[in-house]
């Protein structure tokens, strides 16, 4: 079966795909290399969880599994939540040896991610997407591998350089349009950003491309005067589009912990999140944060970034991924 990328866009015509052959993968390669680059998360989720699966259910062994998860930055709350569900679940007789709690731990995990689409909408036209994130999470890096998807499905997309202030940052975001072979609006560093977005938003209508991709600054979340620019940014494209932005995705580093989650919810007070981007998971051994900033934020994780290729941006599945966190060898 083919993993289908304009499954992962709302508003993307799927028979695209079939012309898009660089945009698909079998479902079995998509589950392969995510949990390859997921390697690292599992390894360490085994290590912590395989001596209490392998022996019988214990109150001792409620506290050690929220040991285990709190280390791999599931976070308190999470933890909390899915420790009383086993519990529950044991007591009702559901759960009565180590396989039928790694499923029901899969299961429980999963369930905890917010209800939300994970898909990310690009029916209107043009859509405009705005990137957040705190330097050196991979913001633009991730703009660019969604506009390389979102060209091979046969959409025209348009980036945007509205971090005006972190040195290079253009030069960036256009090496990655030339890359992609997609335009970039862009002014001189120090430019004002809501200039740079205007202009951005108005040639996108004069050119008729689908979607509009907004790179922002590297906003330090501490830094009120930096969030309160982008809270402006929002304002200048809501005057041109009272509907949009139709996302607004933050990219968090997952190998910062809870840092990340600290940064989501912050982001999320400011200007308000329809999803979450992951990124270098592959160098992280507490993928658990996904579980903690799904949950406790009711954000959706859309995109997870596993490595530098372009096709290392995958989808978000809340099941595929619990049943990569606990991989079987647990048992």
């Amino acid at each position: 079966m083919s993993y289908d990328w304009s499954e992962v866009f709302i508003g993307v015509s799927p028979s695209a795909q079939v012309a898009a052959q660089a945009a698909k993968e079998e479902k079995k390669g998509w589950f392969r290399s995510l949990r390859e680059g997921l390697s690292k998360s599992r390894k360490a989720m085994a290590q912590q969880l395989s001596a209490i699966l392998s022996d019988r259910i214990t109150e001792d062994a409620w506290e050690r599994i929220e040991e285990a998860l709190i280390f791999a930055d599931v976070g308190v709350a999470s933890t909390v939540a899915i420790v009383d569900k086993l519990e529950q679940m044991t007591d009702a007789g559901e759960i009565t040896d180590s396989r039928q709690l790694l499923t029901g731990l899969r299961r429980v995990t999963a369930d905890l991610f917010s209800p939300r689409d994970t898909r990310i909408d690009v029916s209107s036209r043009p859509a405009v997407i705005l990137m957040a994130g705190v330097n050196g999470t991979g913001k633009t890096t991730t703009i660019g591998k969604i506009a390389w998807h979102l060209k091979e499905l046969g959409k025209t997309p348009l980036l945007v350089a509205g971090d005006t202030f972190r040195a290079a940052a253009v030069e960036q975001l256009i090496e990655w349009g030339s890359r992609v072979g997609v335009d970039v609006i862009h002014q001189e560093r120090g430019s004002d950003p809501g200039a740079v977005v205007f202009d951005g938003l108005a040639a996108a209508e004069a050119r008729g491309v689908d979607v509009v991709i907004v790179d922002t600054a590297g906003r330090l979340h501490t830094q009120v005067n930096l969030m309160r620019e982008l809270e402006k940014i929002v304002r200048v494209i809501k005057k041109q589009n009272p509907e949009a932005p139709h996302e607004t995705l933050l990219t968090i580093d997952a190998t910062t912990g809870q840092n990340g989650l600290i940064q989501a919810r912050l982001f999320q007070e400011s200007v308000g999140l329809t999803g979450v981007v992951l990124t270098k998971m592959d160098g992280t051994a507490k993928g658990g944060i996904a579980v903690a900033v799904s949950h406790e934020l009711d954000v959706p994780i859309k995109l997870i970034g596993v490595g530098e290729k372009m096709t290392d941006l995958k989808p978000f599945d809340a099941a595929g991924f619990a049943e990569l966190l606990f991989p079987e060898d647990m048992l």
